[in-house]
Order: C-alpha cells, then structure tokens, then sequence
C-alpha cells in the first residue's frame, strides 16, 4: 500500500478503514481536461460483461454484501422526513441487519458507511447516532438542482458543517458543464470545498444531465483538481441516475488522477440500485479497475437505502436456507 507513512488504522462499521490524505486539489489543467475523451462503444462492451461474469456464492456472496452494508450512505431526502423517520433510519445505520444474522457471518459489529439528511434533520441525526462512529452527511447547495443563490448555496454547507454533519454532498452548476465553462466548475467547486473546511465534500455530478461520458469524464477531472473527496453520480432525483458506463468513466477518471497526483478519491454511485446483486456488480467493478482499497468506505459508497434491505434477505436466506417477506425490513 502506498503512503503508509501517512495513514492510520482505525475501527469502525465492524470493519478495519483506513484513514489517508486529503485531497488537497491542485491547479485547473486545462490541457488535461480537454484531452479527456470517451469511446463510448468501447466502454458499453466493457460493462456489458461484468454482470453474467461476476458472480460469487455462499459465504464468499455473504461477505462481499457485508461490505456492500458497510458502504452503503443509508438515506432519507423526503418532503415529509420527520425527526422520528430520521431517527429510525439512524437506529437501522446502527443495526442494519438482525442481530443474531449479524452474529452468525461474524460481524455483530457492522453498521452502514454514513446517514444522508437534508440540512434541517443534521441536527436531529448527530445526537441519535452519538457515540456511534457513523457520520452524518448532508445534502447541500440548493440540491437537488443547485438552481438556489449562489451565496446561499455556500452558506448552506457551512451552517451544515456547524450543525455537525462531517460530510456534505454538494451538487454542481450542470450549465457549467454543458457549456464548457470550465474555470466557473473548477471556481464553485473550490468555494464549495473551502466552505466545507474539515467536512469531507461529495461532488455530485448529476450525470444523467451531462448529455455525454466524455462531459462526465471532464467534469470529474476539473472537480477533483478543485479539491473534491468524492466524486458522486446522482443525486438520485434525476431520470437516469447511476449506470455501469457511467461508472466505468468516473473511476477511470479517478485511477488518472491518482496516478498523476498521488491521491485517492472516493466514488459515490447513487439512484437506481436497489438490488443486492447489482451491489455485487459494482464491488467486483471497483476491483477490478481500482483494487482493493477502494472496497472501504473512506473510498467507496453506495446512495442507496432500498438497496440494504434486499441485501438483509440474501443474508437471511444465508444463515437460515429461507427467505423473508421484504416487508419485514423497512428502513425507517
């Protein structure tokens, strides 16, 4: 592992994690960015064979949807989200699966990556998860669309923050990209990043309003060069949220910069995966084009809450050869 003189382990979600630098964010390459391309046929027969080839079973399938879990960013952005509903889906982050499932795959200890509210339930989220290593983070900057005043967008992270969210999911200007304005995304994301101060800061790409992977390949790079921790798909309010082509061009994007830079960056994908084998597909993704670091929740998150329960009944059906209703494991 490189930088070890840098990082430091550390306990938490039943799981070794690794704490490592910061990004740091460097000067807008413009050069690189605009030499960012996309060979879209190329990328579609790539991930066209990741799901019928990438299967496990048994205790292996039962471990890789342990790490799923511990990576997932357990979530409510609802209208009518009450401080109960929040504090529900906290006790859940806290004991994502039933108790004695837990105890036979040995991991009494495993609890979900973050809890994701909007800014008015960050309060609300921080004293009920206390005590629990589990972070709170918070959708910010007029999400989902990012359409609110530009100074309200930036005082919304840092009363966030001050509220005691550790990390902010911010959402980007999509016209920025869209026109080719690059210095006005690599300019906002650098504020958003400032006002985040010692709060990790998710970009949220919006990808499904890119209009094309080579503009998502781009806004990527000029977002990570601007500071961000994460690079995110969706805010999952979009009508297409996250894909595997999607994917394969953010983490490759990301495998550059680290290259270049010497630093990892996290990725989110978010919106449309419900499902415990769709989990599987992108773990095995994540492997195999970044490795195995990036199966740790420092650098790898699912936005997805429907997704835990599908994977609590694969674990049911596990330890006991039956399955359960999908009734019997609401989330909040």
């Amino acid at each position: 592992m490189t930088q070890t003189t840098l990082e430091t382990t550390t306990v938490a979600a039943g799981l070794p994690q690794v704490s490592h630098p910061r990004n740091p964010g460097m000067a807008l390459d413009m050069d690189w960015v605009m030499g960012a391309q996309a060979n879209t046929s190329a990328i579609e027969r790539r991930c066209a064979t990741l799901p019928g080839r990438r299967t496990v079973k048994k205790e292996y399938q039962a471990a890789w949807l342990a790490r799923a879990i511990s990576c997932i960013d357990l979530t409510t952005l609802a209208g009518d989200d009450t401080p109960g509903r929040v504090k529900r889906l906290c006790a859940k982050a806290m004991q994502p699966v039933r108790a004695d499932l837990l105890e036979a795959i040995g991991l009494p200890d495993l609890t979900t990556g973050a809890v994701c509210v909007y800014h008015e339930m960050v309060p609300v989220a921080v004293e009920a998860l206390a005590g629990s290593g589990i972070p709170v983070a918070a959708v910010s900057t007029g999400f989902p669309a990012g359409l609110s005043p530009y100074p309200l967008r930036v005082k919304e992270i840092e009363e966030s923050v001050k509220a005691g969210a550790e990390e902010i999911d911010i959402v980007i200007s999509r016209r920025h990209v869209l026109t080719g304005n690059w210095q006005a995304l690599y300019d906002e994301m650098k504020e958003f990043r400032a006002a985040c101060g010692e709060a990790h800061v998710k970009a949220i790409l919006a990808t499904g309003e890119l209009g094309t992977l080579r503009n998502v390949a781009r806004a990527s790079l000029v977002c990570m060069m601007a500071g961000a921790d994460f690079i995110k798909t969706s805010t999952g309010k979009e009508s297409v949220n996250a894909t595997l082509p999607v994917s394969l061009v953010m983490i490759r994007a990301i495998r550059a910069y680290q290259q270049a830079t010497g630093i990892r960056i996290g990725y989110k994908p978010a919106g449309g995966i419900s499902k415990a084998k769709d989990s599987l597909v992108y773990l095995s993704l994540m492997k195999e084009e970044l490795g195995d670091r990036w199966l740790r929740p420092d650098l790898f998150r699912f936005g997805a809450s429907s997704l835990l329960g599908d994977i609590e009944r694969q674990l049911e059906h596990h330890v006991t050869g039956a399955y359960s209703a999908s009734w019997r494991h609401a989330m909040a």
